[in-house]
């Protein structure tokens, strides 16, 4: 996807087809839920939930941060990208504006890097789910192979919703 984060596959795409559960995090105490593809491997983490696509060219997380330890989260998301040999090319950021999905205003900033594949874009999403909480939706991808995974970003990414 270029430049839109797949926001706009988002909103484009039929629902994907593929077996897929629903995730509700963290779940000591529900913020949101997400539908991912089973095959996707999608799995809760300390902090969130996380997946790979079945080729492993995405890597796709969200993360549940409050207005306290936002700035650490972002740090971590980030942290996790270069540890995994993610290198991001500042010079290329830009905002891809704001979105409504399923009641909650959604932004990104948006990146192009390089890792051992070669050229990726990397975003960091942002959602308010609640007063006080904030989802940080890491998006890692190479460029050569992401565009055959969209119905499925798109589909998660719509299914994204605050728990009740």
């Amino acid at each position: 996807m270029k430049n839109t984060f797949i926001i706009a596959a988002a909103f484009a795409m039929i629902p994907f087809l593929a077996h897929a559960g629903t995730l509700v995090f963290p779940s000591d105490a529900p913020i949101a839920s997400v539908t991912i593809p089973d095959a996707w491997g999608p799995k809760e983490t300390i902090s969130g939930i996380e997946a790979k696509s079945p080729d492993s060219a995405i890597y796709f997380s969200i993360d549940v941060a409050t207005d306290k330890d936002m700035d650490k989260v972002i740090d971590e998301a980030v942290k996790f990208l270069t540890d995994n040999g993610v290198t991001i090319d500042a010079a290329t950021q830009r905002d891809s504006g704001d979105v409504e999905i399923n009641g909650m205003n959604f932004g990104s900033i948006e990146f192009d890097g390089t890792d051992a594949d070669g050229p990726v874009e990397v975003s960091l999403g942002f959602a308010s789910p609640a007063e006080g909480k904030m989802l940080v939706v890491t998006y890692w991808g190479t460029k050569a192979t992401q565009d055959a995974h969209s119905a499925d970003l798109g589909g998660i990414l719509k299914s994204l919703k605050p728990s009740n």
